[in-house]
């Protein structure tokens, strides 16, 4: 596993392949919370990327410099078998400082804009519980 210092970052270069693959078959909540939420910059100027290894798994969508995770979970994300790995997965990440949100296929697909604002809200927290997320990010920072 290959970590960037700079960023606590664990890149699993193993899981590349499967996470190419899951770009291209992207499900149609995910193809819209990429499209109308978080692509080109479009959350308050931060990049995402999606279907990206992290440990030792895929996160649907994950922000570097935020150090956050979403989720979007469909209807087998319900079954017990799917429920207890992706509490494992939550836990691992956490563990691993990340923040993790997640959302519902049906939430997504049908309350994008509620979405939107929950992700909003949650990065505006993280910015201010970090105080250096504005220099990083490149923009000015006004001195008291």
């Amino acid at each position: 596993m290959k970590t960037d210092e700079t960023n606590n970052y664990a890149y699993n270069k193993k899981l590349q392949p499967f996470a190419n693959r899951l770009r291209k078959e992207m499900t149609k909540a995910e193809a819209c919370l990429w499209k109308y939420v978080l692509r080109a910059r479009q959350m308050k100027g931060y990049q995402f990327r999606r279907q990206r290894p992290v440990l030792s798994y895929i996160a649907d969508f994950m922000c570097k410099e935020l150090k956050l995770v979403i989720e979007v979970d469909g209807s087998t994300h319900q079954w017990e078998e799917k429920a207890i790995k992706d509490l494992k997965k939550e836990r691992d990440l956490i563990d691993a400082g990340f923040k993790v949100l997640r959302f519902k296929d049906e939430e997504v697909l049908r309350h994008i804009e509620g979405v939107r604002e929950s992700i909003a809200l949650f990065v505006q927290e993280i910015e201010q519980s970090t105080p250096l997320l504005p220099r990083q990010r490149g923009t000015a920072r006004q001195e008291p």
